[in-house]
């Protein structure tokens, strides 16, 4: 029978099984949701699309007919709420499978979909509601993460349609409930967003300025086929698990979209906090077939004995989100025979560069560009790099957007002309090739920090932290960590009285808990009289940087 994804992909192969062009058909007509979901549901019913193990481990099953079903009664529910085609909708819902039915509901009835995570706290929230005009919410009722969303729309007058999952709230309506209600039909119409309509909008994690605002049209569920068939190794007989909040872009990689244009089914455990002796034994109870994950989960996973845990369900395992120590990968394979196949995105693309079915893995390296992007390492001046030079990413988009590529920065001109200028689109990340044109990471342009899978901004800890009276400067920097990757530091100049001690900083860094997402916490501060400067009196964070690698080399 033809693969749901036939009418819309054409890819070659070389005689290694390695996918070396492809082409996207009939994308100005494309909708997920329609296209894929509701064609599933249509050629194969009960084919299983979702299995979701909740919290305290009760499982729930999903099939495509119950997927398209439960989509077409959240946008039928979304219609009689008021929200209409263009509004910005916030979905905070951790990893509930409601997450599945509002995406997809948003899909077909035209609203724009903004997934966030629901570490956010109220001041994170304001300039959320703000930047991006949010008219409607679907929160989780879990924890407090509702209660710091109120407090922002109280001081932002934004979102006058609340919805919340799993629990009732005053003033909010309750989604599992009303939506219930709701017809299980919503045919596509004349109107009905696609191609090039905007469809979905990720926060960054900001680097020297606020996050910003990708923005994504119909079409980028499209460039996640690569992602899911030629990197996950995602086929109709699986159950892939990703690892990651719905919040995050790394969902949209490993939970959604890609895998179901595959037919693969999707599991998900819907956790509280990360722990490794409940997540393993998961991949025997269920038959996990592939598996993507930050470098940190594989850590945490090393660091566990992994010859109690039966993983011989897994045939393939990914990584992205961070570089790679290659004695993780080396620890991983010697207990489960796997390689970890390496990749390299960002949440303005899909998978761009990528160790791909077939390929021979380096372990430390990304992998090589993929098909479907035009990707090339360039200096300063624009001139690609000969081999072993260091420089900029970049991606050719010449007359057409790749598939998967973001159409710009949501109401940020400035910002989005900063990074895309004559038909190239600059990643901010640098790396280098070796002879063979595979790619290896070195960092960042610009300051970004990972840990433990979280790519987080100086700018917004930075701008928390002023907020105190005792503090004169203050910078952001990354420093070394065995487990995470990279920790928090936050470099302090105090104001003249003041006196550095141990509780000083301890209300720092409580004080950042309680302003922003706790993730964001700078688990190391270092009070310094002065610092590294330009002579134009910026601080100079890549010094700062330099010196804690030597030190912390040292320790």
């Amino acid at each position: 029978m033809e693969q749901v994804y036939e009418k819309f992909v054409d890819f070659t192969l070389d005689d290694k099984g390695i996918l070396t062009d492809i082409n996207f058909k009939n994308t100005d007509s494309f909708n997920f949701a329609f296209d894929v979901v509701d064609a599933m549901a249509e050629r194969n019913p009960d084919k299983e699309a979702l299995v979701y193990v909740s919290n305290d481990k009760k499982c729930r099953r999903f099939t495509f007919k119950e997927m398209s079903e439960y989509s077409s009664r959240a946008a039928n529910y979304f219609e009689v709420l008021g929200i209409r085609p263009g509004d910005r909708v916030m979905l905070v819902l951790k990893r509930h499978y409601q997450f599945w039915f509002a995406m997809l509901g948003l899909a077909k009835m035209g609203a724009i979909a903004i997934p966030a995570t629901n570490l956010l706290v109220k001041h994170d929230f304001e300039y959320r509601f703000n930047s991006a005009m949010v008219r409607a919410m679907i929160c989780t009722s879990d924890g407090d993460v509702a209660d710091h969303a109120e407090q922002a729309m109280c001081e932002t007058g934004r979102v006058d349609i609340r919805m919340i999952v799993g629990g009732e709230r005053e003033g909010w309506h309750s989604f599992d409930e009303e939506i219930e209600k709701c017809s299980p039909i919503y045919k596509r119409r004349e109107s009905s967003p696609k191609g090039d309509d905007l469809m979905l909008m990720m926060f960054t994690s900001g680097t020297t300025k606020y996050p910003r605002i990708a923005a994504h049209s119909h079409k980028y569920p499209l460039g996640h086929f690569v992602t899911a068939k030629f990197w996950h190794n995602n086929s109709p007989d699986g159950l892939h698990f990703t690892i990651s909040d719905t919040g995050w872009g790394k969902a949209l990689w490993g939970k959604l979209y890609g895998q179901w244009l595959c037919g693969s089914s999707i599991f998900v455990y819907d956790y509280d906090r990360f722990k490794a002796e409940e997540i393993l034994p998961l991949f025997k109870e269920y038959g996990i077939t592939t598996f993507c994950a930050p470098p940190t989960m594989y850590r945490f996973f090393i660091k566990d004995d992994l010859s109690k845990y039966d993983l011989s369900s897994i045939t393939y395992s990914n990584t992205a989100g961070e570089a790679l120590n290659p004695q993780v990968y080396y620890d991983w394979k010697k207990a489960t025979g796997l390689d970890i196949m390496e990749g390299f995105g960002q949440t303005e693309t899909t998978l761009t560069v990528g160790t791909l079915v077939g390929m021979e893995p380096r372990p430390g390296s990304m992998g090589k560009p993929v098909p479907g992007y035009n990707v090339d390492i360039v200096d300063a001046e624009g001139n690609s790099c000969p081999v072993g030079e260091t420089g900029e990413i970049v991606i050719y988009t010449g007359e057409s957007l790749p598939c998967g590529l973001f159409t710009g920065y949501y109401l940020d001109r400035d910002s989005t002309e900063a990074v895309w200028k004559d038909g190239v689109y600059h990643t901010g990340d640098t790396a280098y090739r070796d002879g063979d044109g595979y790619y290896w990471y070195v960092g960042r342009t610009d300051d970004i920090i990972k840990s433990s899978g979280y790519r987080i901004g100086p700018f917004e800890i930075e701008s928390v932290i002023m907020e105190l009276p005792y503090v004169l400067e203050c910078a952001i920097t990354p420093v070394p960590d065995p487990i995470r990757g990279q920790i928090v530091k936050a470099t302090v100049i105090l104001v003249e009285g003041q006196t550095p001690s141990e509780e000083l900083k301890k209300e720092i860094q409580n004080y950042v808990k309680r302003q922003t997402a706790p993730y964001k916490y700078p688990r190391v501060v270092e009070f310094v009289k002065e610092m590294p400067k330009t002579i134009s009196g910026k601080i100079r964070r890549a010094e700062i940087k330099r010196m804690d690698i030597e030190k912390y080399k040292r320790s």
